[in-house]
């Protein structure tokens, strides 16, 4: 991995088992399930997850990058002018936050979890 690039995509999506049904059987993609409410998908070119959403879908897709310096990369977001939109949390596997960009577009940076790696 490497700092600062696209590292998964993240989509909401209000049923996990139809959009694993679709995914799976229209483009061959496999999946990891983390639980009730969230999926990884593997075989589509790109590393992602569908998230359950319980209001409609509006924003559509979640860029994540990664950078091994969850404090220092968010300093730098507030610091150019980026608005933390959630601040950083743990998932399994990681931490990341939440941003926009000065132009409106929500992205997330993500992390290993320190604790949880060693």
């Amino acid at each position: 991995m490497k700092n600062n690039h696209i590292d998964y995509i993240e989509f909401p999506t209000l049923d996990i088992p139809a959009v694993k049904a679709f995914y799976s059987q229209c483009f061959g993609w496999s999946f990891t399930d983390y639980g009730p409410e969230y999926v990884s998908f593997e075989n589509s070119g790109v590393t992602g997850g569908f998230r359950k959403t319980e209001g409609p879908v509006q924003d559509g897709v979640l860029i994540v990058l990664y950078h091994q310096d969850l404090e220092e990369i968010l300093a730098q977001v507030k610091a150019l002018g980026g608005k933390i939109t959630q601040g950083i949390f743990s998932f399994p596997g990681g931490r990341r936050f939440h941003f926009r960009d000065p132009g409106g577009n929500e992205l997330a940076v993500w992390s290993e979890d320190p604790e949880q790696s060693g």
